[in-house]
């Protein structure tokens, strides 16, 4: 288990301190699109310094470093209880060493043991596969961010949005107007369009493992990617809301089975600091690639 160990340590600093290389190419984008001289673009231009320094230092790139969530891709017979068990001390130690902020706190109480573990801290996603590979991806997900997630229940009068694709478009631009200036933009749009309440934000977040840059094989959810991002920057919003071309840096959009009383757009939203990392382990738990 000590390959393991280390294995995770150095995916929670890395995921903590280095933005990936999909991202960080849309934040350079996005800067040399933005007007020269304007809060927008020096919004951008701190953001691409904080990702440098961070980077150089492997410090955290944001204070708030983060629900942390485990999604573990692993053969049957995966021993998930001990894979567990190790991932807890690899984020205390990581807590420790400071790659992780002490940011996970008891509900009831309101104290913080300083370990970033608890009931729901950290969060496993196990799947099973025939393959034998083991695949560990981390995702590093900000309260602001996560404050402003937003569920719609379809049809929705406020917003005339019915039961159809246009209708979750109205669901997911409302969600961008709403969280105008909050959730630290420019921001990444994980939807999960169906499931029940609990799974479509559950399969939601799953949008976040995606590359920045790829495309939905499937051609109507393409389209409506496509076009949320491209209607979300041009409302004029901007990076932190100081107004600008760049409110969304991607969309990403699933579908899941619902039940025909029900018809719920869940809406998760991740901040400028899109802390995600993968890695293939081999069969001793050592890092043999990474995947983002």
């Amino acid at each position: 288990m000590r390959a393991l160990a280390d294995s995770l340590l150095e995916l929670i600093r890395r995921t903590s301190a280095e933005i990936p290389d999909d991202v960080r190419r849309a934040i350079l984008r996005s800067l040399e699109d933005e007007k020269k001289g304007t809060i927008a673009a020096s919004a951008l231009k701190i953001i691409e310094r904080n990702i440098q320094l961070a980077k150089q230092k492997s410090q955290p790139i944001c204070q708030d470093t983060g629900s942390i969530l485990f999604y573990v891709d692993a053969p049957v017979g995966f021993d998930q209880i001990a894979f567990s068990e190790v991932a807890r001390s690899a984020v205390t130690l990581a807590t420790k060493k400071g790659f992780l902020r002490q940011n996970s706190v008891d509900s009831l109480t309101g104290k913080n043991d300083g370990t970033n573990v608890g009931p729901g801290a950290p969060a496993f996603h196990f799947h099973q596969r025939r393959s034998p590979d083991i695949q560990v991806r981390l995702v590093l997900k900000g309260g602001g961010c996560e404050n402003v997630g937003a569920q719609y229940s379809l049809p929705c009068e406020s917003l005339q949005a019915n039961r159809d694709l246009d209708g979750c478009r109205r669901a997911i631009l409302d969600a961008v107007l709403q969280a105008q200036g909050k959730g630290c933009g420019p921001g990444i749009l994980g939807v999960c369009i169906g499931g029940d309440r609990a799974t479509g934000y559950e399969l939601s977040k799953t949008q976040f493992l995606r590359m920045l840059d790829d495309r939905n094989p499937h051609p109507d959810l393409d389209r409506l990617e496509q076009d949320v991002l491209k209607t979300a920057n041009e409302l004029g919003i901007g990076p932190m809301g100081f107004g600008g071309k760049t409110t969304l840096l991607g969309v990403k959009i699933c579908a899941a089975n619902r039940l025909p009383a029900s018809f719920f757009v869940s809406v998760s939203y991740m901040c400028w600091a899109y802390r995600r990392q993968g890695c293939d382990l081999d069969a001793e738990g050592a890092i043999s690639q990474w995947l983002y």
